[in-house]
């Protein structure tokens, strides 16, 4: 009997050491659809959560819906690209340590054809105002996601507000966004990375209009204010925020690739 109490207590300490040992921290990240649209975090996430015993939770939707997630401290971090959202969720103390990440840019998609004549705009928002002025099919996120947010910038620079049965207001994420314009052989802006993603036997949507300066489209991080959420996980946000802003995480962002064209590019 003794012996068996014996061993029966040394199983119990070995399963209480194993429990420990994998034991999983959890971090919640809201994040972009275009991000998890195109395919990165499949390998971005693997090599830090093995590294820090910890599983990600993602939560992918338009930046708007995501710092608002971060704002009821329903996560931990928020990746985003929305610069002057950004600003604004850290001066309202809702999010601290925000970094540089990425960038792309964004680019007017288009039927091949192109019935409007939007290759031959100078800016942006003159190829906006070309498709206003034909009222042909513009498919909106209406999402207040970062992709909104410069459309609604574009609008008001070339001095449209978009209306009619023409300007379709999807209210959904990037990807079924293109989907959405190519059934219906629209136009749409969209983020360069998730086209790369739906080029290859999604859309036959080409780029029309791409290259001005202000289509630049850069991804932030930023933890969540643990003064603001006292449950937020500080200390994994920001071990995530050093890892994918540091040499592993940027190297790793760099070399990300579809049909062997970049995705997104870091900062040197």
């Amino acid at each position: 009997m003794k012996t068996a109490r014996v061993l029966l207590t040394a199983i119990g300490l070995v399963l209480l050491l194993c429990g420990s040992a994998f034991a999983q921290e959890r971090l919640r990240i809201s994040t972009t659809t275009s991000t998890e649209n195109s395919g990165l975090l499949r390998v971005l996430l693997p090599p830090f959560e093995q590294k820090n015993n910890c599983r990600v939770d993602v939560i992918a939707v338009g930046t708007g819906k995501a710092l608002k997630l971060g704002e009821t401290g329903d996560v931990d971090v928020v990746l985003v690209h929305a610069r002057r959202l950004e600003d604004k969720f850290v001066a309202d103390g809702f999010g601290v340590n925000r970094r540089d990440v990425m960038y792309n840019d964004f680019v007017i998609l288009g039927p091949f054809d192109d019935p409007v004549g939007v290759r031959q705009a100078k800016t942006a928002a003159e190829a906006l105002a070309k498709i206003a002025g034909a009222r042909r099919t513009f498919i909106s996120r209406a999402d207040e996601s970062g992709t909104h947010q410069m459309e609604k910038e574009l609008w008001q620079e070339a001095g449209v507000t978009p209306r009619g049965a023409w300007y379709v207001e999807a209210g959904r994420g990037m990807g079924e966004v293109i989907i959405m314009a190519t059934e219906r052989q629209a136009y749409a802006l969209a983020d360069r990375g998730t086209y790369n993603v739906f080029k290859s036997g999604k859309t036959d949507l080409k780029i029309v209009f791409e290259g001005e300066k202000s289509l630049f489209n850069p991804y932030g991080v930023i933890a969540v204010n643990p003064q603001k959420h006292k449950h937020a996980n500080n200390h994994l946000a920001m071990k995530f925020i050093d890892y994918i802003t540091g040499p592993e995480g940027q190297k790793i962002i760099a070399d990300f690739k579809v049909d062997d064209e970049p995705v997104f590019f870091i900062y040197k």
